[in-house]
C-alpha cells in the first residue's frame, strides 16, 4: 500500500495547485491548500472537499495561509507562478521538508510559449528552490500535467509523471504521489539538474495543445511492468 502523506500545496488556489490537491486527496492523502490569505484558501478547499464528497477513501482537505500550510505538513508542493517564486520560497519555513516543485519558468510572445533562461542556462526553478531552502530536500515533478485534466472527470490522467532529484527518498515521495494522478507510480528521471529540461518542455506541450486543440501529456515507453 502506498504511503499516505500530508501535503501542503502552495499556490493551492490556482488551477494547477487546486487540481493536484484534488487528485492527491482523491488518492487518500491529507491536503492543506495554501494561499497568501487563509480565507481564499479555505474557500477553495471547501470547493475541493465538495467535489470529493462520496469518494471512498478520500483524504481531508483544508485551507490555510502559506506559512501555516507548510508548518502543518511534511511534504510541500510548490505550484506557484515563476514571477515572485524566489521571494515566496525564501519566506517559507521549509527546513526539514520534502519540497516538490512543479514550477515552470515560461514566457510568451507572438511566436508562442517558450522557456525562460534561469541562471544563465545553468539552473531551473527547482534548483533555485533548493538553493533558497538548503535545509529542505527539493525534487521536481508534475511539470507537464494539464490543469484542465487534473480537475476533469477521468479517474486518472493518461500520461506519466517524471520525477527528478538528488535524494532517492525524496524522489520516492513524488513517485508515490503520482499514483493518485496517473494511476501508477512516477518515473525516476534522474538528477535535480534535469529540471532544466522538464520545466521548459511544458512550452512544447502548450504549442501542441494550441495546434491540435487537446490537453497533451508525456508517456514514457519501454518500461516493462510500469
Amino acid at each position: 500500500m502506498t504511503t499516505k502523506y500530508r501535503v501542503a500545496v502552495i499556490g493551492g488556489t490556482g488551477p494547477q495547485g487546486k487540481g493536484l490537491g484534488y487528485r492527491f486527496a482523491r488518492g487518500g492523502h491529507t491536503v492543506v491548500l495554501g494561499s497568501r490569505t487563509a480565507d481564499k484558501a479555505e474557500a477553495v478547499a471547501a470547493e475541493v472537499a465538495e467535489r470529493l464528497a462520496g469518494v471512498a477513501g478520500a483524504g481531508e482537505v483544508s485551507g490555510a495561509s502559506n506559512a501555516d500550510a507548510v508548518a502543518a505538513c511534511d511534504v510541500v508542493l510548490l505550484a506557484v507562478p515563476y514571477d515572485g517564486h524566489d521571494e515566496l520560497v525564501a519566506s517559507l519555513p521549509l527546513a526539514g521538508k520534502t519540497v516538490v516543485s512543479c514550477v515552470n519558468p515560461l514566457a510568451f510572445d507572438k511566436r508562442g510559449a517558450h522557456g525562460r533562461v534561469v541562471n544563465g542556462g545553468e539552473g531551473s526553478a527547482a534548483e533555485s528552490a533548493q538553493e533558497l531552502a538548503p535545509e529542505a530536500t527539493v525534487v521536481g515533478a508534475f511539470h507537464n500535467v494539464s490543469a484542465v485534466l487534473l480537475w476533469g472527470e477521468d479517474d486518472y490522467l493518461d500520461e506519466d509523471v517524471v520525477v527528478v532529484g538528488d535524494v532517492v527518498d525524496a524522489k520516492q515521495v513524488a513517485i508515490d504521489l503520482a499514483e493518485s494522478v496517473v494511476g501508477r507510480p512516477g518515473i525516476d528521471g534522474g538528477k535535480l539538474r534535469l529540471a532544466r529540461v522538464l520545466e521548459p518542455f511544458t512550452a512544447v506541450l502548450i504549442s501542441i495543445n494550441r495546434k491540435y486543440k487537446v490537453n497533451s501529456g508525456l508517456r514514457i515507453t519501454g518500461l516493462e511492468g510500469h
